[in-house]
């Protein structure tokens, strides 16, 4: 029996916002609690579900058979433990102390142990997965992954600078700075190195890894220069300033998304830029685009191309209008397990707009640029670039239009989550049915990290305000423009109105990726898309209706896109 929850149709079966928002605030209330029983059920050795794991060793999910996932990550376990620090400094929750002190206790042996990847010494840190006994994993796995060093020591640092202001700098030196000094050296000096994604599928470069290591460094400097450490300062912070330059490569401007890997032959639209939004988020840095923060133009624009990716392929999206949440996954050209919605996407997707509404109260304005315009025409169809005031109407209109679009991401996971609150790694794309492993503490965690963005919590400040990268970094420098796209088409119940055309941006002439006008204002069906400025453009509209594709008729559309500023075409179908 699932919980029940509405959600807006294409159709007009729907509710109002503030119901949605009555609805998810039932369901974060409901669901808190039982998602944090969920995390410390999987936390050895007394969890409910973990299986024997030793002391602070946190498992994956208790799932045996397709999948096997007794184990435990690096990656899992850190953002998990980031999660309950979180919680402990800041005084949500007092009782984790024990713990968190067996998680470091678990993570300083594992640092030890010799796997796969090598020793301590030779490249061992990179190893993704041990047994939950401590003992290395010996079967074919995707490694190393260079991610889980970064995000251990992010953990363990937000422990540290919580201890030290509490006056205990002698723990921090004596104890955790040793842990914590592997990782950091680690990534300083591997983070040129080629890792595999964090969905263990693709050997390249990974825009979350990448990030993640930015981050560890810039906190590992600022605890180094806390407690004395100077030595180790001007080369974290060198590295540093490299991999922020490096960041800025994975930007793809047209339609305007960061490339989730540097290989894998995939689209590259993928949760693993959402993930990185929300995991280095830094309140005081502001909408700042460089560190990718979640109100930045960069990190909207990325969420709408990811979104929108999703709208097509999943049978639970259908009817869903192309301005509403929809059920998300890791990355479009899935097939583990059938290629289905994952819990944490849902969430993900959520938790970064949250965090930018955060930002934007704290600021009293939010930013339109060229960039971001395509993310905010979904909410605003009259919108133009430019600041816009608390005090405004625009401001209101934007935000609590986004502030439903977020609580429909929750609303989503909500409707797929059983009467008993257990979150599974994935509902089924057609059902949504929980399927692959039961009881993922990464599903259970994020659904926490979520509600807390919604409640206005935030975790401390991690240095990401006020960088700045060379002019040289970027290596996508081709200038885009807005262009928004408005048809005026009837149609029957059934039926949507796609747009397809030219240049890749316009999916080049596919049906099947082709992309889905907002009906909002029917009979005119609108959309806003980034593409190359200057340049000749071809197109037309589509009807496509329970599979079948009709085009409208010949000569195709064409256009040359400005040189700057927002287009506007206003067409009738034909």
């Amino acid at each position: 029996m699932w919980r029940s929850l509405r959600l807006v149709s294409a159709l007009g079966l729907c509710v109002s916002a503030f119901a949605q928002s009555s609805t998810v605030d039932s369901y974060a209330s409901t669901e808190s609690p039982i998602a944090k029983a969920g995390v410390l059920a999987n936390i050895g050795p007394s969890g409910a579900k973990s299986s024997g794991a030793y002391p602070g060793v946190v498992i994956a999910s208790p799932s045996t058979t397709n999948p096997d996932y007794l184990y435990t990550w690096v990656r899992d376990s850190s953002l998990v433990f980031k999660m309950l620090i979180d919680q402990y400094t800041s005084g949500q929750d007092t009782t984790l102390r024990a713990h968190i002190d067996n998680f470091i206790t678990a993570e300083a042996n594992i640092q030890q142990v010799t796997n796969p990847s090598g020793t301590i010494s030779t490249g061992g840190l990179g190893e993704p997965k041990f047994n939950i006994n401590e003992t290395a994993f010996t079967g074919a796995w995707g490694r190393p992954q260079r991610d889980g060093p970064a995000l251990r020591s992010t953990a363990m640092i937000t422990y540290a600078t919580w201890l030290i202001a509490d006056n205990n700098e002698s723990y921090v030196t004596d104890s955790l700075w040793p842990i914590i000094k592997l990782d950091l050296d680690y990534v300083m000096n591997n983070w040129n190195e080629t890792t595999f994604d964090l969905w263990e599928e693709v050997d390249s470069s990974s825009f979350f890894t990448s990030a993640v290591q930015h981050r560890a460094l810039r906190q590992g400097s600022a605890l180094a220069t806390a407690i004395g450490q100077s030595s180790v300062v001007s080369g974290y912070n060198t590295q540093a300033n490299n991999i922020l330059c490096f960041l800025q490569s994975y930007w793809n401007p047209s339609p305007g998304f960061m490339t989730a890997n540097t290989g894998g032959g995939r689209s590259g639209k993928d949760a693993n830029t959402v993930l990185t939004s929300i995991h280095v988020f830094d309140v005081e840095a502001g909408c700042d685009g460089v560190t990718f923060q979640p109100c930045s133009d960069v990190a909207l624009s990325s969420l709408k191309v990811y979104v929108d990716s999703f709208r097509e392929i999943y049978g639970i999206n259908s009817g869903i209008r192309a301005d509403q949440a929809v059920a998300t996954g890791r990355y479009p050209e899935d097939v583990y397990q059938g290629g289905n919605p994952w819990y944490l996407a849902s969430f993900a997707v959520a938790e970064q707009l949250y965090d930018a509404l955060i930002v934007w109260s704290n600021k009293g304005s939010l930013t339109v640029t060229d960039v971001s315009f395509p993310f905010f025409q979904q909410f605003d169809t009259s919108i133009t670039p430019g600041i816009y005031s608390s005090s405004t109407p625009t401001y209101s209109t934007l935000t609590t239009a986004i502030k439903n679009f977020a609580d429909g991401f929750v609303a989503m996971a909500a409707r797929y989550t059983p009467s008993g609150g257990g979150l599974a790694e994935q509902y089924t794309r057609c059902e949504g049915t929980p399927t692959s492993a039961m009881d993922l503490t990464w599903s259970y965690a994020s659904a926490l990290t979520a509600f807390n963005a919604r409640a206005g919590k935030i975790s401390a400040s991690w240095g990401a305000a006020g960088l700045s990268v060379s002019p040289a970094c970027s290596t996508s420098k081709a200038p885009t423009v807005p262009v928004v796209f408005n048809v005026n088409a009837t149609t029957v119940v059934g039926q949507n109105i796609y747009l397809t055309g030219s240049v890749g941006a316009l999916t080049d002439w596919s049906t099947t990726n082709a992309i889905l006008m907002s009906s909002a204002d029917y009979p005119i069906w609108s959309t806003a898309v980034t593409l190359p400025a200057n340049t000749q453009i071809q197109y037309k509209y589509i009807i496509v209706d329970n599979g079948g594709v009709t085009w409208e008729s010949d000569p195709n559309n064409e256009f040359t896109t400005s040189v700057s500023g927002i287009t506007t075409l206003t067409d009738v179908w034909r």
